[in-house]
């Protein structure tokens, strides 16, 4: 993938936005942002690898098992039943899944081993955004310093939003590679849309762009749309006279990105617009609005500096539109539309470092700007070294990520496709990591009806319930075809279970069900629906 977008973007004569003038690329040299960003590289993806598995995880390497035992139909990636249309099942998810039942890898190795690469297409398409709007050579770096630092003074973890702390968790995601590609596709899009003598790409390498544009849409739909809006504010502010080669091309490279999004057979995509089952768990993306994105407001001088120069500037008007998006989430009570801040802050991010880039020149705006800059990049860093700073070398305490204890010792006796039975929050998002399939899922799947989702987590209440009787549990096991169960420390075993492991961390046990005789009242009936036992 990185070749390819490397391929794309290479050029023997690159312009120089801010002079108009070529300069001619000759013998290799390293740049600033090869070496700092390649240290970023190296530094986050071995961070990443030894992170332990937690959060959203679970869910896409589960996701991965499934395409990997049947990619024609999967199952639910959490649960025992048929996916019909999960999307979670995007192309990326699918060819990891073929890639994991071709080397027999486990699906969650082949996520992790995925970090580097998806890191990588970040890191690039960082570099080759920056470079249409500026040919500094030290504004690629200070972008990527920007995009990793300029968040919020507070903590915060959620896929699709990489700064420093949420990308060693997500860069494994299949929203960190859909941020990456966004990059090189607003890239693309500005040096097509630049004017010049020289003509333009031919319609072939349009529709690559449209190829590009479609895999992001089915990857991570909510950051394909910051993508588009990116794309259509390059088009406004660099595209000066449109000419009907240009409009037929771009419209190729729309009906093609269409075809593409159209044309998946997993799942569609288009059915997700204003569907509500996830927006609960994205209200807290409007609840601390300072806290998460506080830092990135030191941008907004350099952008607004921008907007007053060119009305059309395209981070100016990409920030305008992506705050409609954010608005129309927050008045219509769509919170999903909440994630557009993922991309949100980039024309804040990057209008800074643009402008911080053109010291030493020295001016009255830019002794302004470079010391508010500096307090936000210290305060971003406070706020964000803790994902890579070993606590023993911290010089203050500094906020950490939560460190989630391993479910090995559980998940090495469990065979994959086998349902286990377990509540808490960290074990029911760990363990399906390894494959195995839960009673009830940890977050909201469209493909689910909701009746279902509050039935089988019923279920789960009913079964650890302090006055459950064990008939009433082993109706419930039988019911969803349950073989182990998790209980926490000072949980009761089942009846008919026999301890199979035990952490010595958590005090966690294990049970293996069906070694002992079935308790009184005995099985359900004969074709009973599991759905009936809630």
């Amino acid at each position: 993938m990185t070749g390819v977008l490397t391929t794309i973007h290479a050029n023997p004569q690159v312009t120089a936005p801010d002079t108009g003038q070529y300069r001619q690329v000759g013998r290799w040299r390293t740049t600033p942002f090869q070496l700092i960003g390649g240290i970023f590289w190296a530094m986050v993806s071995a961070q990443a690898w030894r992170t332990p598995i937690a959060a959203d995880f679970g869910q896409h390497a589960a996701a991965i098992e499934r395409v990997k035992a049947d990619w024609l139909h999967p199952a639910n990636p959490l649960l025992d039943i048929p996916a019909h249309g999960s999307p979670y099942f995007t192309p990326y998810t699918v060819a990891l899944g073929l890639l994991a039942k071709a080397t027999g890898l486990a699906g969650w190795e082949v996520l992790k081993a995925c970090g580097p690469l998806n890191l990588a297409v970040l890191v690039t398409g960082i570099a080759a955004f920056t470079r249409t709007l500026s040919a500094r050579r030290w504004a690629p770096v200070l972008a990527l310093a920007a995009f990793v630092l300029l968040w919020g003074p507070v903590h915060m973890e959620w896929s699709g939003f990489l700064g420093l702390q949420s990308l060693i968790r997500g860069v494994t995601y299949p929203s960190a590679l859909a941020v990456g590609l966004t990059f090189h596709l607003w890239a693309l899009t500005a040096r097509f849309a630049r004017p010049g003598p020289r003509p333009g790409p031919g319609p072939w390498v349009y529709a690559g762009v449209g190829v590009l544009c479609g895999l992001v849409v089915l990857i991570h739909p909510i950051t394909a749309l910051g993508t588009v809006i990116g794309m259509v504010a390059l088009l406004m502010g660099r595209r000066r006279r449109w000419n009907r080669t240009a409009t037929e091309r771009w419209a190729l490279a729309a009906a093609v990105a269409f075809a593409v999004a159209a044309w998946w057979p997993y799942f569609s995509v288009f059915a997700l617009a204003g569907d509500p089952t996830v927006d609960r768990i994205h209200r807290p993306l409007y609840g601390d609005l300072w806290g998460w994105y506080g830092l990135a407001l030191a941008g907004l001088p350099a952008l607004f500096w921008r907007a007053r120069r060119d009305l059309l500037d395209p981070l100016a008007v990409m920030f305008v539109l992506g705050c409609g998006v954010a608005a129309y989430g927050w008045f219509s009570g769509h919170y999903t539309y909440g994630r557009i801040f993922g991309v949100l802050l980039v024309p804040l991010q990057f209008s800074l470092a643009v402008e911080l880039a053109d010291v030493p020149r020295w001016t009255a705006w830019h002794r302004l700007l470079v010391p508010v800059a500096a307090v936000a990049a210290c305060a971003g860093l406070v706020a964000q070294a803790g994902a890579v700073v070993p606590k023993r070398y911290e010089p203050v305490a500094l906020q950490r990520v939560p460190h989630w204890p391993s479910y090995r010792w559980a998940a090495d006796r469990i065979p994959v496709g086998d349902t286990v039975l377990a509540h808490g929050y960290v074990p029911t998002r760990a363990l399906p990591a390894y494959g195995v399939f839960l009673v009830a899922p940890t977050w909201p799947d469209p493909s689910t009806p909701a009746a279902v989702r509050l039935r089988r987590q019923d279920a789960v209440r009913a079964y650890f319930a302090a006055d459950a009787t064990p008939a009433a549990r082993f109706r419930i096991a039988r019911a969803y075809h349950v073989t182990w169960v998790l209980t926490l420390r000072d949980e009761p075993a089942p009846a008919d279970g026999t301890l199979a492991a035990a952490s010595s961390v958590t005090g966690e046990r294990l049970f293996r069900l069906g070694a002992r005789p079935a308790p009184p009242g005995g099985p359900p009936p004969s074709g009973a629906s599991a759905e009936a036992y809630g």
